[in-house]
This record gives structure tokens, C-alpha cells and sequence, in this order.
């Protein structure tokens, strides 16, 4: 797919249930980044292949608001990966051409930084509330 081609919330659990069944070992290791991690050095970058965005204008400010309702954080790893909320309405999806992995990717931008972050798909912690839920 093409890297703006703006993925459906069924698209997502579709890639991230074919992630999860994954059983065979890869140097993508896409699988241990259950909570946002900072993009390795030495990540297989050059196997990744888009599978699309989560946003839907790339020109719009998506909110910073984040979906917490059972008192996870972002650091948390079973924190909702919650398609409307802050930062997964700011993610690509890249599969792995190897495995067949797929993560959320996007850039952390702070004051003084700029850092790439990933975070695996997890069926089971995808939630597609509404802002303001």
C-alpha cells in the first residue's frame, strides 16, 4: 500500500491479528516493542514496508489528547492503542517484508529533539473511541 493511504479501523485489526499470529523469530523484533520504545539503532529498517497512515490530514492538528480509562500511561504496555488519540493519530504503519510484523511509527518532536518511536500492534489493545470519550 501506499504510505498516505489512510488505514480503516478494520484495516488495523487485520494487520495487527496477522502480526500477532507470527510465531517465527525476525531481526525486526517488532513484537518486544509493546509500549512506545525509541526506535533502535540497529533496527531493520530497510525490510519495513508501508502499510499506511492513521492520519487522516496530513495538513489538520490532530489532538494530544491521550485515552487512559483504566489509568495506564503512554510508557504503560498494555496502554489502549486508541486510533483517535494521541499518538496514534500521528503514526504510519509499516509491515515487516520478512515476517509480516507491523507497527505504529512516528516521531516524537520535544523542545530540544526529535526521536522515532514504534510500538507494536496488539489486537487486543486497539480501541477506536472518539475524542472526548
Amino acid at each position: 500500500m501506499a504510505p498516505d493511504h489512510l488505514l480503516s479501523s478494520d484495516d488495523i485489526m487485520a494487520l495487527a491479528r496477522t502480526s500477532s499470529a507470527v510465531e517465527r523469530p525476525c531481526t525486526c523484533r517488532i513484537d518486544s516493542f509493546r509500549e512506545w520504545t525509541r526506535v533502535p539503532a540497529d533496527f531493520p529498517q530497510a525490510q519495513m514496508r508501508p502499510a499506511g497512515t492513521l492520519m487522516p490530514d496530513p495538513y489538520a492538528e490532530p489532538t494530544y489528547a491521550e485515552y487512559h480509562p483504566h489509568g495506564t500511561n503512554y510508557w504503560s504496555p498494555d496502554a489502549p492503542i486508541a486510533l483517535r488519540h494521541f499518538p496514534a493519530n500521528r503514526c504510519t504503519v509499516q509491515q515487516c517484508s520478512v515476517c509480516g510484523r507491523a507497527c505504529l511509527r512516528y516521531v516524537e518532536a520535544g523542545g530540544y529533539y526529535v526521536e522515532p518511536r514504534i510500538r507494536a500492534l496488539a489486537p487486543d489493545l486497539i480501541v477506536d473511541a472518539a475524542v472526548g470519550d
